[in-house]
Formats: C-alpha cells, sequence, structure tokens
C-alpha cells in the first residue's frame, strides 16, 4: 500500500493531462446536453498536429495552439453538420468522428510519429507541474467564460433552447461555440499526451469519450454540482481519481493491460448506480419518516378525543 502511495505521481500527472479533455466532454454531455462523439476523433488530431509541427522544427508551445484550433475546427464541423444540415446529434458526432479518422493519417502521414527526440512543451521541467499550472489557467479562463453573457447563453441553450430563443438568442450559433471550445480542449488534452507519451498514435484517441464520461461522473458523485467553479474542479478531480482508481486496479495481479477497457466500463457503472441507490434509500427514508410522523398525528388526534 506505502508503495502504491509513493507512486501516485504518475496517476495525478495523467490525471492533469486528460482533465482538459474532461473539461471538454463536460460542456457538450453536461452544459449542451449534446451527445458529442466527434472527441475520439478530435483528441488524435491535437496529437497529430503537434507531432507534425513539432518534427518540423516549429516551436511546440505554437504546435500546441495550432492543435487545439485543429480541435476546435472539427468541433464548428459537427455542429454545423447538426444545425445548418439538420442532421441529428449523435449521428453528426459520429460522421465527424469517422471522417477525421482519414483526415488525422492524411496530417500524419503514417500510423504513429515519434517525438521522443523532439522539443515539448515541457522542456526541463516536470511534467506534473507544468499541466497543473496549465489546468488551472484553462479552468479559470473556462469560468470566467461561463459568467459572460455569452457564456450564460451557453448555458441557457442547454438547459432549455425554447426558452432562450424566446429572448433573441441564437441557439445554432451557441451549439457551435459549445462544440468548437469542447473539441479544441479535447485536441489540447491530445496534443499534451502525445508530448508526455513521446509519440502520437492514430488510434490514441479510441475510448476517449467513454473516459471523458468517467471523468465527469466520477467527479459530480464525489464532489456535486452547483456553481460552474465547483463543477468544473469536480470535473477535473474526478479526471485525477479516475486514473488512481486505474491505476489502483492494475495492482491486482490477475488483471491486464487490456483489461483497461473493462475497468473504465465498471467505474462508470459504479459511479452512475451509486447515487441512484444513495437517492433511492433517501427517498425511502423520508418516507418512512413522514408515515411515522402521520401515525404519530392520528394517534395523537384519537388519543386527545377519547380523552375528551
Amino acid at each position: 500500500m506505502l508503495d502504491f502511495l509513493s507512486r501516485l505521481d504518475g496517476p495525478i500527472e495523467l490525471g492533469l493531462l486528460y482533465a482538459l479533455m474532461a473539461l471538454g466532454v463536460y460542456i457538450t454531455f453536461r452544459i449542451l446536453d449534446f451527445p458529442d462523439l466527434t472527441v475520439d476523433g478530435s483528441f488524435t488530431t491535437g496529437g497529430a498536429i503537434a507531432a507534425v509541427m513539432i518534427t518540423s522544427g516549429i516551436n511546440p508551445w505554437l504546435a500546441t495552439l495550432c492543435a487545439f484550433a485543429g480541435g476546435a475546427l472539427a468541433g464548428i464541423c459537427t455542429g454545423l453538420l447538426h444545425t445548418k444540415g439538420k442532421i441529428n446529434g449523435l449521428l453528426s458526432g459520429i460522421i465527424m468522428m469517422i471522417a477525421l479518422y482519414s483526415i488525422n493519417m492524411r496530417i500524419m502521414g503514417k500510423p504513429n510519429i515519434s517525438l521522443s527526440q523532439q522539443d515539448k512543451i515541457f522542456g526541463s521541467m516536470d511534467p506534473l507541474y507544468v499541466m497543473l499550472i496549465i489546468v488551472i489557467i484553462g479552468k479559470l479562463l473556462l469560468d470566467a467564460f461561463f459568467r459572460t453573457d455569452l457564456g450564460l447563453s451557453l448555458r441557457a441553450t442547454g438547459d432549455n433552447k425554447r426558452m432562450i430563443r424566446s429572448f433573441g438568442a441564437n441557439t445554432d450559433n451557441t451549439t457551435i461555440l459549445g462544440l468548437c471550445i469542447s473539441n479544441g480542449l479535447v485536441a489540447l488534452s491530445g496534443a499534451v499526451v502525445a508530448q508526455q507519451s513521446s509519440f502520437a498514435d492514430i488510434g490514441s484517441g479510441i475510448g476517449m469519450i467513454v473516459i471523458g464520461l468517467a471523468s465527469v461522473i466520477i467527479g459530480e458523485a464525489i464532489l456535486g454540482t452547483g456553481s460552474v467553479f465547483r463543477t468544473t474542479l469536480a470535473v477535473i478531480c474526478g479526471s485525477i481519481i479516475y486514473r488512481i482508481v486505474v491505476a489502483a486496479a492494475y495492482e491486482i495481479p490477475w488483471l491486464e493491460a487490456s483489461d483497461l477497457k473493462l475497468i473504465t466500463a465498471v467505474i462508470v457503472i459504479i459511479a452512475l448506480v451509486v447515487p441512484t441507490i444513495r437517492r433511492a434509500f433517501k427517498q425511502r427514508s423520508q418516507a418512512r419518516r413522514r408515515t411515522i410522523e402521520l401515525t404519530n398525528a392520528t394517534h395523537g388526534q384519537t388519543t386527545e378525543g377519547g380523552t375528551r
């Protein structure tokens, strides 16, 4: 146990690397209520753009920003398919995810690119501290944006499109904007993950949507929701907790690396079921309490009537 605790730096670092992706998933699934599967493709897009630019001698920070722009463009395309093409949201994401596989292969030119001999945004610093700074800045900027009029419109779009339209807001534009920011963050996560692992791979984005959802659900289940500040913090913490749980699961002797998807599925199921069970117990206890109070009140009235 002590040996595992001494190795927590690794899971925490991974949690921070994927926290940006989890924040992107939070925007689409929680704020916009949009089932965006573009994530699996835009994550790889971020890594592909960063890898190609870095190996071409371009500054890694500029390459990382361009990766964000590439993901944002993918999100805009998904938004246009849904809002202007009138294609179902789920289907729009699937179409874009499939298209991005070929686009990413075109960008990379081959299935994977090594970055082991290249400069990276981390430089000589520990990636843990660099990612902590990036995630904190990203979270604060996101919190500030959601307090602006545009940010409030975006949040209202997910809550009640009909109501926000009655105030003259264009929900198509806010939906596209949300998908743009979301996939930009996902691609940014893909870019930093590629630099941390020293390679970009065409299959790196497979299953990212499930990992992002797991992080969001775990964070909300443990820290709860409320203000934007609290919710985004919960998502980041959820990403870190998810990685710690996965690392702990690997300590079980009979589990292998190929079991990661199964572990993720189990974590998501537990995170979804536990709050439901907790609510059911709470409702049952409240109903029992009301029954007891009603019985006592009835018994008191009967006793009083008999006394008279």
